[in-house]
């Protein structure tokens, strides 16, 4: 029976690192240290702030990645923890810490999976790799996008990439995130005409004149989604005159908002729907756009084949499909690599304080990535 308890110590090694994103703080060090005696080739690939690592054993196709992230959101105020978040206490059959759900803990196993099937498995044929950042949480645009130009570059391709975030529900393996929204920002001012409250027939409130604007454009129905995703939506995110005085007219409101959209629209048609809707209500207006993340979806294949196999062999049950929850950096590696799929721990508690998880789904985990890659290796 193969034993993945060396899992909770690669975590505890990693949650004692306090690598707030974008800062990785030698995470990727202590993972090379693991990873190069193994026979890996290792890259480093930084950028500004970020550190970014592209590591491989083998040659040839299929090429499967595993993919996730060394950098963690803040864990202030540390007043609110029980335990302190970087020092990876355990207690009653938990490890607590920041990044021990998102995603240190799954990074850990992947680690442990790779090697213990590399000790069995040293001469299969095609090629495992690791894609690590450390600007997931914060600042993506220097970690996952600036290792795939890279790969472009010297013609690396990508067939299969399991990604570690936290997409199990209440069981580990219970839910495969097999696609995401996109994220579109915006900003959006109205202008009027500032006057005292008292003359308001010498002024032009544009507040007033947002509510019937805010009302249509919320009932906008965007798209017509696929199966596994939900609906696009919108949802203003402040809404702000800059006016201190009590008795005075503003003379421009300015709100931002978000939509979180499917594949069954595009940012541009959004943006189109959205303007039209500012004419159609004849609102003198400025609008800028901010695209964060395109949606993706991946096909049935091999790759979700093969997670449903082991995971229904493993833990007995039939994994849910899912696209819920916020971006990842799914959406930037689903260009490159045809079949993508986010498998990890479960996600509740994920960015609060207190995190913590099972020490025993840190070897279930460990477990399915190794045979997951047995399946797509062997």
């Amino acid at each position: 029976m193969l034993d993945f308890s060396e899992a909770l110590q690669i975590a505890e090694a990693l949650i004692k690192i306090r690598s707030i994103t974008p800062e990785d703080r030698g995470c990727q060090t202590l993972i090379k240290e693991i990873l190069m005696p193994l026979g890996f080739q290792c890259e480093d690939i930084p950028h500004k702030e970020a550190h970014n690592l592209w590591a491989t054993y083998g040659r040839g196709s299929p090429v499967v990645v595993l993919a996730g992230h060394t950098d963690v959101v803040s864990a202030d105020p540390e007043t609110d923890w029980d335990f302190p978040p970087f020092a990876a206490n355990t207690e009653d059959g938990y490890l607590h810490g920041r990044g021990a759900l998102d995603m240190k803990g799954a990074l850990a196993a992947q680690i442990t999976a790779a090697k213990i099937f590399i000790q069995q498995h040293p001469d299969f044929q095609g090629t495992l790799a690791f894609l690590i950042t450390s600007a997931e949480e914060g600042p993506s645009h220097m970690g996952t996008p600036i290792v795939l130009k890279h790969l472009q570059t010297i013609g690396q391709n990508l067939d299969y990439c399991l990604i570690g975030e936290p997409s199990s529900d209440t069981q580990v393996g219970d839910t495969l995130r097999v696609g995401r929204r996109g994220s579109l920002h915006g900003r959006l001012t109205l202008h009027g005409k500032a006057g005292h409250v008292a003359y308001p027939h010498l002024a032009d409130n544009p507040i007033h004149k947002l509510g019937p604007f805010i009302h249509d454009w919320t009932q906008i129905e965007w798209d017509h989604p696929p199966e596994d995703f939900p609906a696009t939506t919108l949802q203003i995110t402040d809404l702000s005159t800059g006016n201190t005085m009590h008795n005075v007219i503003p003379a421009k409101v300015t709100l931002r908002f978000n939509l979180r959209f499917s594949p069954a629209i595009t940012a541009e048609e959004i943006e189109t729907k959205t303007l039209q809707l500012l004419e159609k209500h004849g609102l003198r207006h400025e609008l800028s756009w901010e695209l964060s993340g395109e949606p993706f979806l991946t096909a049935p294949g091999k790759l979700l084949n093969c997670c449903d196999k082991v995971i229904q062999h493993l833990r007995h049950i039939i994994p849910k499909r899912s696209t819920a929850g916020g971006t990842s950096d799914g959406r930037f590696i689903a260009k490159q690599c045809p079949e993508v799929v986010e498998l990890g721990l479960c996600h509740r508690g994920i960015h609060e304080s207190n995190e913590c998880v099972r020490i025993t789904d840190l070897y279930d985990l460990s477990e399915i990535y190794y045979g997951i890659l047995k399946e797509l290796l062997l």
